[in-house]
């Protein structure tokens, strides 16, 4: 790939090759969703398929095909990388016409690109070989260990993913379809009692969910808009008088906006509609309330502060979350890739078998996922 401007407009070279030993068929998008950048600042820009070139082509054995993507207005990207994380394409640099760098990125693109040969000898313990669908695996909710001395639920871990159940076919170069969109996702939540005598578990909650995420609508001045809608189960996997478990819908539209200094706001808020037997908990409603907001303020590589409130108007109880962190290896040259993670808790229902009992909580740790 290589970016030029020309004519006040930037003109993207995407090149598409063909490794196999059979003609393959592939379908060119008619917008591409781009990242540009420049540091800590970062946009979401789309380009459009060059007017009048076809869209479908098929590519012979070893050889490539390419095509043109234009994005009007682009002298203050110059300077800047742009990538098409879709496609997870390498960061090319926008220069001007005349500019060296932007020069040999032309020299570069004319150039076959190299043919795949494959893995051959694949390292050991290299678990994405033989693995077809791992790349659909991806982050959900924050992944971390933190700890707070002082209470019953002392540390708290959490870990959680995604799965895109029937991939991209935009990856695959076909037309994109709603299946793109369905996700299963897993997320477990550990309250660990570090202080007491065997230093129990004092609740685990499990909450497995089906989900529909919409693909990015990117609006003027670098607003994005999607939505989230899904059926999710919630429970701590005891009986008896301890045991808590509920099933619910929820809609949740997001928004995220690019601001000034290379930070960006996220706003996401959430309705719950219960179903299913209710019989284990029927008063959370009253504690925990169906509506939530979520809101998340920082930079790409920066300190991040996210808050998660829910709240029930009619009763006035609800509680609210507060996660900061930053990244180890800025505070630490050549550190771990982790995240200082710090974790503050006050309201209700911190975990499910607590849902009706208030509580305050500060935590500090560590993430792999933010």
């Amino acid at each position: 790939m290589s970016a030029e401007p020309g004519s006040g407009k930037l003109v993207v070279d995407v090149r598409i090759l063909n490794d196999g030993e059979d003609d393959a068929a592939f379908t060119f998008p008619e917008k591409l969703t781009a990242r540009a950048g420049n540091g800590d600042s970062a946009q979401i820009l789309v380009l459009m398929h060059e007017a009048g070139a076809a869209q479908s082509v098929t590519v012979a054995p070893h050889t490539f095909v390419k095509a043109l993507y234009v994005l009007a207005g682009t002298s203050a990207l110059v300077g800047m990388t742009l990538s098409i994380p879709e496609w997870k394409s390498a960061e090319v640099r926008v220069g001007t016409p005349n500019e060296p760098t932007s020069q040999a990125l032309a020299e570069a693109a004319t150039s076959p690109a190299p043919l795949s040969t494959g893995v051959t000898n694949p390292a050991p313990g290299d678990r994405k070989v033989g693995n077809a669908f791992i790349d659909n695996l991806g982050p959900y909710e924050p992944i971390y260990a933190v700890y707070g001395p002082g209470t019953n639920t002392e540390a708290r871990i959490q870990i959680s993913f995604k799965y895109r159940l029937f991939g991209s076919r935009r990856e695959h170069g076909l037309a994109p379809s709603w299946r793109d969109g369905l996700h299963f996702a897993f997320t477990q939540r550990m309250f660990w009692d570090v202080g007491a005598e065997s230093s129990p578990f004092r609740n685990i909650d499990y909450l497995p969910e089906l989900f529909y995420l919409a693909p990015p609508v990117v609006l003027k001045d670098g607003l994005a808009v999607s939505g989230q809608i899904g059926v999710r189960h919630e429970s701590n996997g005891r009986a008896g008088l301890q045991s808590r478990s509920l099933n619910s819908i929820y809609v949740a539209p997001m928004a995220s906006a690019a601001l000034g200094g290379g930070y960006r706001l996220l706003v996401g808020p959430r309705l719950s509609f219960l179903i299913g037997d209710k019989s284990d908990n029927p008063d959370i409603l009253r504690y925990r309330g169906a509506t939530s907001l979520f809101m998340e303020l920082g930079k790409e590589d920066g300190l991040r502060l996210s808050t998660s409130t829910r709240f029930n108007f009619s009763s006035g109880k609800g509680a609210v979350g507060v996660d900061l962190s930053y990244p180890l290896n800025r505070l630490w040259s050549g550190g771990p890739d982790l995240y200082l993670f710090g974790q503050g808790f006050t309201g209700y229902g911190e975990n499910l078998l607590d849902y009706d009992r208030k509580a305050t909580r500060l935590r500090i740790g560590l993430a792999i996922v933010r």
